[in-house]
């Protein structure tokens, strides 16, 4: 007998896929804060990276990178180690193309401050549309770009590394660096007894020549298949920045032996792992004793593609959301015409709106701040500002999303499931909110007059929008307290939800005026949609989110 055909099994009352779509075209916040930013002249580029990575063989790449996680080759058949991780050929796909795209190295390259003194602002865009399809794969990428920050102090090294670093080739290959078309590079700050408390590292470092042996272990190492990390270690003066290849100057395969993959979360198509080094070569990055100076340089890149991604996360699920609930319908109604999901979906279109006016205003300050120091100032004290709002917005704005689609956001088919399980990541990576918020606490200990300048900039860009003055006033008293650190996080949100209004106000200052109403002069609700916003409002926020 043969099985009966599935007479009952049309499916009606569904979402087509979001895909296919240019995502820069179909986000006109992105687009405005971008140009606001000084990025107008890279509309086409930009445009032209949203189509390919809005397009359905793009998104096919991020699920199957993600369903086919990596692994781990300890040894051969024959018991020699190899220490080797396999991906699937979709992560090296996705690679590629943001290699391609320059988003691992536009920050120092001519070809990326081509873009119009809009650098950081561009690569940033970029950045923020590739999270939406896949996020895991951009962490060697992050690495990579931050990297070249702090092998700056190290000029012999970093001019040798850098015609390698600075091509747009990927190159997966398990080979030497100096033999490649491009390279990607690591990190391995953190161990078991440490964490944060770097300082507290065991790892040791002995002098052999001109290079050392590193003796060891580190607790998160990400990315274990580039070509080189930089790595902490104890040497004689104290502890020391390293670049630790994955082969040694004889073609050998260097002494980093993976002990096992982290089991994680989120960040599936991402390997992370545990680490023994049994006297790996490394070399030296800036002054031994110097370590913690220089990992500096790169801190606050890494940050600020923590912020981006976040962003563009929280974008994405907006995204899926409206599109599912102008499909949808329930009790003769499309969703989207629901007075009560328009209320749900507009506030969260208004986070995302001055979240990524936020985040490009950031980026603006990294193109300005070799030539500008109030520039500077706004980004030393602002970056872990913005990392803790917007990185701990993620999260919980993600779950909103996936109720919007009910049973089909929960399950794993659909994109927002692995959305969810990837934001905490970012609130987490490079320092966790408490991290954040004394370091703000730090910039404001050390750098008083610059602070002070920052917060007074932001209060003159807001004026007369609801609850600024309030919130400088708050700020400003907040962080002169004796006790400052217990109410650390209360200030810090204020801060940042200023430089949002102030952000957004460049943008659309009506928007600016509404965010400020909602979030600053009155009581926003825990919940999003908790709010009573006009139906022209609801409906203009709504069309610039996804027309």
């Amino acid at each position: 007998m043969t099985q009966a055909s599935f007479v009952n099994h049309e499916v009606l009352n569904q979402s087509p896929p979001f895909e296919n779509v240019d995502l820069f075209a179909v986000d006109r916040p992105l687009a405005e804060a971008v140009a606001a930013n000084g990025g107008a002249s890279a509309q086409k580029e930009l445009s032209e990276f949203g189509r390919h990575w809005g397009s359905a063989e793009m998104a096919a790449r991020g699920r199957l990178a993600n369903e086919n996680t990596p692994k781990l080759r300890t040894f051969d058949a024959r018991g020699n180690r190899r220490d080797e991780v396999e991906f699937h050929p979709a992560y090296h796909e996705l690679m590629a193309r943001s290699a391609h795209a320059g988003i691992h190295n536009s920050t120092w390259t001519a070809e990326g401050k081509s873009a119009g003194g809009a650098t950081e602002v561009v690569r940033a865009a970029k950045f923020y549309m590739a999270t939406q399809v896949e996020t895991g794969h951009l962490c060697p990428i992050t690495m990579t770009r931050a990297s070249v920050g702090a092998l700056a102090v190290q000029p012999d090294l970093l001019a040798k590394a850098m015609p390698v670093i600075a091509t747009r080739a990927y190159d997966p290959s398990f080979a030497p660096w100096w033999t490649k078309r491009g390279m990607t590079l690591g990190m391995g700050m953190t161990e078991k007894q440490g964490g944060t408390d770097v300082r507290s590292n065991s790892t040791r470092a002995t002098r052999d020549g001109d290079a050392y042996r590193i003796t060891g272990h580190k607790w998160f190492m990400s990315a274990p298949m580039c070509d080189a990390f930089l790595v902490l270690a104890q040497a004689d003066e104290g502890l020391t920045c390293f670049f630790m290849p994955r082969f040694r100057p004889d073609g050998s395969v260097n002494a980093i032996h993976y002990q096992r993959l982290k089991d994680k979360l989120g960040n599936r198509s991402n390997a992370s792992s545990e680490v023994e080094f049994a006297e790996a070569y490394a070399t030296r990055v800036g002054d031994e004793g110097k370590g913690i100076r220089t990992i500096i340089q790169m801190v606050q890149l890494t940050r600020q593609d923590c912020a981006t991604a976040s962003v563009g996360l929280m974008r994405s699920g907006l995204a899926h959301a409206l599109h599912h609930a102008r499909y949808r319908s329930v009790f003769q109604k499309h969703l989207a015409d629901q007075p009560l999901m328009q209320a749900v979906l507009s506030d969260m279109a208004l986070h995302v709106e001055a979240s990524i006016a936020l985040v490009m205003r950031l980026c603006r300050s990294f193109d300005r701040t070799p030539d500008d120091p109030a520039e500077a100032e706004f980004m030393r004290l602002m970056t872990p500002a913005v990392k803790y709002w917007t990185c701990k917005s993620a999260p919980g704005f993600l779950y909103e999303a996936m109720e919007c689609l009910g049973g089909n956001g929960y399950v794993e088919e659909g994109i927002l499931a692995r959305h969810y399980r990837e934001s905490p990541v970012n609130a987490i990576w490079e320092g966790s909110g408490n991290v954040m918020c004394l370091d703000v606490l730090r910039a404001l200990s050390r750098e008083v007059e610059a602070a002070a300048a920052v917060l007074q900039g932001l209060a003159e860009e807001t004026k007369g929008l609801p609850g600024a003055s309030e919130a400088v006033a708050f700020v400003g008293k907040t962080f002169r307290r004796p006790d400052s650190e217990r109410v650390a996080r209360l200030a810090v949100e204020r801060l940042a939800l200023l430089a949002a209004m102030a952000a957004l106000n460049r943008v659309s200052p009506h928007h600016a005026e509404l965010f400020g109403t909602t979030r600053l002069a009155g009581t926003h609700a825990s919940m999003y949609g908790a709010v009573d916003l006009d139906n022209r409002d609801v409906n203009a926020l709504l069309e610039r989110a996804l027309p």
